[in-house]
């Protein structure tokens, strides 16, 4: 059956310029149906770990992902009291009261999540925002204002605090989604995009940045992480991450003293980080 499903998906992949709502065959916009409410469900998804530091992206489902916006056309659609206009869903919108109980997930007002994600039971969202085609595993925590990104893969028992982003990613469709592993936390007005990998039970300071782009200084371990070919960017398990500077060494920069962003490692995680970053029960 998936193979089969995969199949649909990639030949209209490739035909994709030529399919719209109007002209889409049913067997497609049915393909499509599925896989997002496979996503939906937690059934799918978009990257599947297949050993320690080892993710595999389906890149058929994000191309799914991305056609489900051709075939569907923008419409007035209502959630409680709120109304938006617009081509996906809200996750709990066709919720009975019992129904949502049963989710096991706390929703703060006014926080949304589109149709097509997954959150698992015990996930806590405040007032933020959810995109299709992200996951949410049991017992974390997504914090006031922050933001899960499109196809994002959030692990178990991680904080994402107030204002962090982690970035989506739908074009190209190959890559990587940005992956946020089991316990990490992330904290706040931190930003983690273009695919990055931050390993279990990492922590990043509030303001760290991490993007493709990025080099990591790790003083502990003396080295440099970088993103390499396909490899992406990997932050170790268990390291403390705190934005930093490295300064120009030449040219007008460093006659002018400039100091450009750096992330460093300055610690790797133990019992005085544990009770530091531990959360409240009352927060739950």
């Amino acid at each position: 059956m998936t193979q089969q499903l995969q199949n649909i998906i990639d030949a209209a992949w490739e035909d994709r310029a030529n399919i719209s709502v109007k002209s889409a065959s049913r067997e497609v916009a049915d393909a499509v149906e599925h896989v997002i409410s496979q996503l939906n469900s937690g059934a799918l998804r978009v990257a599947t770990r297949e050993g320690v530091g080892q993710w595999t992206t389906h890149q058929w489902i994000k191309k799914a992902v991305l056609l489900s916006f051709r075939l569907k056309d923008n419409e007035v659609m209502k959630a409680g009291d709120l109304a938006f206009f617009d081509k996906v869903q809200t996750k709990f919108a066709h919720l009975d009261e019992e129904a949502l109980k049963a989710t096991g997930v706390r929703v703060v007002p006014p926080a949304v999540a589109r149709r097509g994600s997954y959150l698992a039971k015990g996930v806590i969202l405040m007032p933020s925002f959810v995109n299709i085609g992200a996951y949410v595993d049991e017992g974390t925590m997504v914090d006031s204002h922050a933001l899960v990104g499109s196809c994002a893969q959030i692990g178990k028992r991680v904080h994402l605090s107030a204002g962090a982003q982690i970035g989506g990613v739908l074009e190209p469709a190959g890559a990587l989604p940005v992956i946020i592993e089991d316990e990490a936390l992330v904290g706040g007005n931190c930003g983690v995009y273009e695919g990055t990998v931050v390993r279990e039970r990492a922590v990043l300071a509030p303001g760290t940045l991490l993007t493709g782009g990025t080099a990591v200084f790790d003083l502990v371990r003396d080295r440099v992480y970088r993103r390499e070919g396909d490899r992406p960017l990997e932050i170790p398990a268990g390291a403390v991450v705190v934005p930093g500077t490295r300064m120009v060494r030449s040219g007008v920069g460093a006659r002018e003293g400039i100091g450009l962003y750096a992330p460093v490692i300055v610690k790797y995680r133990d019992e005085r980080t544990d009770a530091a970053v531990q959360l409240e029960d009352l927060l739950r």
